[in-house]
Order: C-alpha cells, then sequence, then structure tokens
C-alpha cells in the first residue's frame, strides 16, 4: 500500500474548488451510512438532503468528479464511495503523528475511526519526559527530543497539534522542518507556516462562541414572536371616579 509521504491527492490537479473539497468528506460520510445499510443507489435529492447542502450544488460537485448519476436511477453508492476516497487520498495510507499527549491528544489517539478512514497514528509525542514509554491506545509516548527522527521513521506528512497554545508554534516549526506537509491544528492559536504547508484549524471554543451567537438570536427572534402575538393593551382613560373622587390612571409606584 502507499504511504503518503510519496502520493499526494489528486484534488489539486484536477482543478477541483477548494469549496467541493471541503463538501466531498460530508458527501463521504453520507454515502457510508447508505452502504451500510446495503442501500444501492440514492438520488441527488436524498443525498444533498442527508449531507445538508442543495442538490444543485451537490451535481455540480459530483461533475468535477466526472460522476453524473443516472436519469430515474441516481448515483451508485459503491462507486460513489470508491471515487470520492480516492479523490480524498483516503484509498492510501496516511501516517499521523499527534504531538501533546494531554487528555484531547489521548482522546484523538484512542479514536477509532481514523482506521477506518485511510489514517494511522503512528506515533505519539509529548514533550514531558515522564509521559516517555507510557501506552495510549497501545501506542507508546515518545518525547519531542526525537521529534525529526519519529517523522523521518514513520513517513509521516500529516501532524496534530493538540498542545497549550504557547507551544504550538514552535512545535509546528519542527514539524515542518522534519517534513511534514499538513497540519491539524486543535491549539487555540494562528500558526504561521511557509507556502505549500496546510493547516487546518479546529477551534472548540470559537465553534461554541458561533453557537452562543445563534442561540442569542434565537431567543431574541422568540421574544419578538412572543410581543407581536400579545393582545393589544386596552386604552386607558386619563383619570377615573373613585368613592374618594378623582384617582390617576396610573398610581404611583
Amino acid at each position: 500500500m502507499a504511504t503518503g509521504r510519496t502520493h499526494r491527492p489528486a484534488t489539486r490537479s484536477r482543478g477541483i474548488p477548494e469549496a467541493t473539497v471541503a463538501r466531498l468528506p460530508l458527501y463521504l460520510r453520507a454515502l457510508t451510512a447508505l452502504s451500510e445499510r446495503s442501500v444501492p443507489t440514492v438520488s441527488s435529492e436524498e443525498l444533498a438532503t442527508a449531507a445538508g447542502v442543495n442538490s444543485a450544488k451537490l451535481r455540480k460537485d459530483f461533475s468535477y468528479l466526472g460522476s453524473y448519476g443516472t436519469r430515474g436511477v441516481g448515483y451508485d453508492v459503491e462507486y460513489l464511495v470508491y471515487q470520492i476516497s480516492r479523490e480524498l487520498g483516503l484509498t492510501q495510507d496516511w501516517p499521523v503523528a499527534i504531538v501533546g499527549i494531554g487528555n484531547l491528544g489521548a482522546a484523538l489517539a484512542n479514536y477509532g475511526g481514523f482506521a477506518s478512514r485511510g489514517f494511522r497514528v503512528a506515533a505519539l509525542i509529548d514533550a514531558d519526559p515522564a509521559m516517555a514509554g507510557t501506552p495510549v491506545a497501545g501506542i507508546p509516548v515518545q518525547h519531542t527530543d526525537d521529534l525529526d527522527r519519529i517523522i523521518s521513521d514513520n513517513g509521516v506528512s500529516i501532524g496534530v497539534i493538540t498542545t497549550p497554545p504557547g507551544a504550538a508554534q514552535q512545535v509546528c516549526d519542527r514539524l515542518v522542518a522534519a517534513g511534514v506537509t499538513s497540519i491539524l491544528n486543535f491549539a487555540p492559536t494562528v500558526l504561521s507556516v511557509p507556502e505549500g504547508v496546510d493547516v487546518r484549524k479546529v477551534d472548540l471554543s470559537i465553534e461554541l462562541q458561533i453557537l452562543a451567537f445563534h442561540e442569542q438570536r434565537k431567543a431574541g427572534e422568540d421574544s419578538a414572536a412572543e410581543d407581536e402575538g400579545a393582545p393589544p393593551m386596552r386604552a386607558t382613560p386619563a383619570s377615573r371616579k373613585g368613592p374618594d373622587g378623582d384617582m390617576p390612571a396610573v398610581m404611583p409606584a
């Protein structure tokens, strides 16, 4: 089986737009679920709904792959799984190194979904000498002093950074110097990399803040809707007669 160091995905050379590339994993996830249920074919509308996009955009995306489906039948599920997996480079073996084996790094090392998607956790690296040799998910943690050798020995081209933010840039620089050309960054900081190195950032706090914004907006819309649906207040005369004479319409607090 080919390794990630010697083969690169064909998407850029094929001229597939980055926006389409970003949606391919969504299609693949939906198709994999259909495949596991032994569904042979799927319409563009059904697949678009499962992937959370509109069907016109899906058909446009698939045209870049040279896949147009069959009128009245739809798309062959197994063939699309293979086709998208090939475009994403998932028919190859991609050794991955995780740097920073705290709670998050250990959780990623224990995640069982990597192997089925073409990724193999080849190395776990941490700066704490006390962690050296400690097995996590059956893989012994190695010290950052040996990072260059670890990357070279395992043919790693994808690095995952799960360190504290203050250490992330230094780790990134060392990974790049060792030959890593793609980095998945979980540290809450922006990394600077040379041209030719791809960085994808996963910031859970930012995602939560975006959700908080939407929750606040929904709460505001609900409140406005309640105000619109409330019955109009009856007009109150300026004064009315009481047993002791005129009473003000609004009593002082």
